[in-house]
C-alpha cells in the first residue's frame, strides 16, 4: 500500500518545488530541482528532485522517462559543482519503505566527501 500524501495533497518535496518551505537550493531548472539533505549522511548530501510529483521508481511511467534520465544526467554536473566528480561519489534512489525512502517523492541521493563502505547498510 503507498502513502497517501499529506493533509492539503502536496508532499514534502513538491512544497520546496513550490518555495511554500525554504530548502538550500544549489540548482535549479524547468524539470528538476536539487537541494541540500536536511539531515546529511555524508560532506555532500545533495536531493535531486523532478519538479513533477512521481511517488517513486516504480511508478515512473513511459512519458516520464525523459524526466528520469534528465535527473541522472544532473549527477556528474552536480558531483563537479560540489567537488566530488573526481574523488568519487555515490547515487542512491530508495523505492519503498523497506528500502529507506521516507519521503515519497522520487529523488536521488547524491552523496560524497568521505568513503564509503560496501554493502551498504
Amino acid at each position: 500500500m503507498k502513502p497517501s500524501l499529506p493533509q492539503g495533497g502536496q508532499c514534502l518535496f513538491c512544497r520546496i518545488v513550490k518555495k511554500e518551505i525554504p530548502g538550500k537550493i544549489v540548482y535549479e531548472d524547468e524539470e528538476a530541482i536539487a537541494f541540500e539533505d536536511i539531515n546529511p549522511q555524508a560532506p555532500v548530501h545533495l536531493l535531486i528532485v523532478p519538479k513533477s510529483h512521481i511517488a517513486g521508481l516504480a511508478d515512473v511511467k513511459p512519458e516520464e522517462i525523459g524526466t528520469l534520465a534528465h535527473l541522472f544526467s544532473l549527477v556528474p554536473k552536480l558531483a563537479g559543482k560540489s567537488g566530488i566528480l573526481e574523488e568519487g561519489f555515490r547515487t542512491v534512489v530508495n523505492s519503498g519503505a523497506s528500502a529507506g525512502q521516507t519521503v515519497f517523492h522520487l529523488h536521488i541521493h547524491l552523496l560524497g566527501g568521505r568513503a564509503f563502505r560496501w554493502p551498504p547498510g
